[in-house]
């Protein structure tokens, strides 16, 4: 038996909690939960989150929860070293925790996700104390969803996604309800991964607003990159001039550099990984050369991506073993605290379109 799943059933029913009561605040059915606590089915973060946010005023079984399993890099002596100096120190106000979560966004896009996840989770495990106001519930809502891109894979990322948008609606923030969607969206489509859940983050993000917004214009490329995942060079490519459009009214300014923001060079690095899926040469080259041409030198791992991109439009152009090397020379290149899962995911496509192309 899974010894979490007991924990949280333990816990569960000496704070008088029922299963049907988690199911009602979380994307889990209370079949799913009982499988859970049974040891079934894996106890993942989120369900932890799940049955901590549920306890209720039962701070100290809440506590040794998320200290025992919700956020696995920091040991629980950090947890509760954090919880006592936040306490100490006073509440920060709703300003400052606007300004930490717009850091995380800027942070994420220069350091390791090691390193990020392991600062975030500790404001993660605060800031769930406090989520009585909109604000608060927006900010957890943009934190969770850097959050999940820091995790290992897929399944774990869709987990804190899903937990991001309930935060989303929550803050009643009709922006940050539709980029939280948008921003999943195009993490999922990018990577290749879970494109039946990253077209419905698309399309619900979409259907919230038709206002042209960063969140659309993720949205909207996340279609395109599911679109071209499915073989479908026209609608790809028809959502990409779409989100051109309202790029063309929300861009970013070029100096902008955080996960938040879609700058000229990020646009470029999402359309040419599209076009390098599509096979399409040169649209892919174009985008390549401005993505490079305006990124900001310090992003070296955003240059990995572009070097990974060119790999991949060797492979579908037929040269298997150069596309092959021009990766792995690539991914050897950056540094290993450099690397991500989502630019693992990009050297697999490759490999695997060398396959295929062999085949």
């Amino acid at each position: 038996m899974d010894d979490l799943g007991a924990q949280l059933r333990h816990a569960r029913t000496e704070a008088g909690v029922t299963l049907a009561s988690i199911a009602a605040r979380s994307c889990y059915s209370a079949a799913h939960l009982s499988n859970v606590e049974a040891g079934r089915r894996t106890a993942t973060p989120d369900v932890v989150l799940a049955y901590a946010r549920a306890l209720g005023d039962a701070d100290v079984k809440r506590r040794h929860l998320l200290a025992a399993a919700t956020i696995g890099p920091i040991a629980a002596s950090e947890l509760i070293r954090a919880g006592f100096t936040h306490a100490l120190n006073g509440r920060d106000s709703e300003e400052r925790w606007v300004e930490r979560v717009a850091q995380y966004g800027r942070d994420y896009m220069e350091i390791g996700a090691n390193a990020l996840q392991a600062r975030l989770a500790g404001d993660l495990v605060i800031m769930q104390q406090h989520l009585d106001s909109p604000v608060m519930w927006a900010n957890a809502a943009r934190a969770l969803v850097t959050y999940g891109k820091t995790t290992k894979t897929a399944s774990e990322a869709i987990g804190w996604y899903d937990i991001a948008r309930v935060a989303a609606d929550r803050s009643d923030d009709l922006g940050v309800r539709v980029w939280v969607r948008g921003r999943a969206a195009i993490a999922l489509a990018y990577e290749g991964a879970a494109l039946a859940t990253a077209k419905r983050y698309a399309d619900e993000a979409v259907g919230l607003s038709d206002t042209p917004s960063l969140g659309r214009l993720n949205a909207l490329m996340a279609r395109a990159h599911v679109a071209a995942g499915r073989g479908d060079v026209d609608g790809a490519v028809a959502a990409d001039s779409e989100a051109r459009r309202v790029f063309d009214e929300v861009a970013s300014p070029d100096g902008e550099i955080s996960d938040s923001a879609v700058p000229p060079w990020r646009m470029a690095t999402f359309r040419s990984m599209l076009y390098a899926r599509l096979g399409m040469l040169r649209e892919g080259e174009l985008a390549q050369f401005e993505a490079d041409r305006w990124r900001p030198p310090a992003l070296t791992r955003f240059a990995t991506h572009i070097e990974l991109h060119r790999a991949l439009m060797m492979a579908h152009s037929g040269d298997r073993a150069g596309g092959m090397t021009y990766a792995r020379r690539a991914w050897s290149a950056l540094p290993v605290e450099r690397r991500s899962q989502t630019l693992g995911l990009v050297l697999r496509e490759v490999e695997r379109a060398a396959r295929e192309s062999r085949a």
